[in-house]
């Protein structure tokens, strides 16, 4: 079990499970509705030691979980959900040591779990078109790495100038147009490469679904939707809450296939 250090985040977490996450420096202080307290009286305890605040009330200090911090972190652009990462990681098979090719980076969430998956000998490309986006992203993961990776490269511009460069074997694109990528995926990802896209409309998964059987280099193409429930368990009783995580977005799924074999 480590300690907790400066600079790093932490989610303190109350009686009521409200939770709270901050960013740990010796020369702040927390305070919520039942007082205050110091980040040096937290900074050197143990991952998921309590602290007492000023008024005596006791909160968990934990270091956060990536999803913990995704849904709490400050955003710019819409995050991809936990619920949706797990799956992408999964279905696009993103393993140690690959080259992953993300567009657009956003707020960075799916940024962070890709770096993570793909390792130290990995590498992660993520290519944002707006620049105040791109600022946002880079200081949301410099808060939660402490700096950037060296195995991840933040750019700007458009990803459909990347592929060739980069020859990625993962592309994950989570851009309102997608299907604008797929010739040059077609070109230059290799063989047995998987393409993902995030999308939130059946209109725009339709597009790109046409796009990749009609670029002839793309097979086993799938579409899901992932929903997330949560249940209650309180003694004898368990029931499933009363609200749940429905749609967020649709996944498509392809893999880049040698066009020459490929059915007529």
């Amino acid at each position: 079990m480590s300690a907790l250090e400066a600079g790093e985040p932490c989610l303190l977490i109350d009686g009521k499970g409200r939770q709270f996450l901050l960013k740990l420096d010796p020369d702040r202080q927390f305070q919520y509705h039942q007082g205050s307290l110091a980040h040096s009286e937290i900074i050197g305890l143990d991952d998921g030691s309590w602290v007492e605040a000023s008024s005596g009330g006791r909160l968990l200090a934990i270091r956060p979980r990536l999803a913990d911090y995704i849904l709490r972190m400050r955003r710019g652009a819409q995050v991809v959900y936990p619920k949706d990462i797990g799956p992408i990681l999964v279905y696009a098979d993103i393993a140690p040591g690959m080259t992953v090719l993300e567009a657009g980076t956003g707020s960075g969430a799916l940024t962070m779990a890709l770096t993570r998956a793909v390792g130290p000998g990995g590498r992660v490309v993520s290519v944002e078109r707006r620049q105040d986006h791109a600022d946002h992203a880079r200081k949301v993961i410099e808060r939660y790495f402490g700096e950037i990776p060296t195995t991840l490269d933040l750019r700007v511009g458009e990803v459909e100038d990347v592929v060739a460069a980069v020859r990625p074997e993962r592309i994950v694109l989570d851009l309102p147009e997608p299907w604008h990528v797929v010739a040059a995926a077609a070109e230059y990802q290799p063989g047995g490469g998987v393409l993902c896209g995030y999308l939130p409309t059946v209109p725009q998964v339709q597009t790109l679904v046409e796009a990749l059987r009609e670029s002839g280099a793309f097979a086993e193409i799938g579409v899901s939707e992932f929903l997330f429930r949560e249940w209650n368990v309180s003694g004898r009783s368990v029931r499933p809450e009363h609200s749940m995580v429905g749609h967020t977005g649709f996944l498509t799924f392809a893999r880049r296939v040698n066009r020459s074999l490929s059915p007529t």
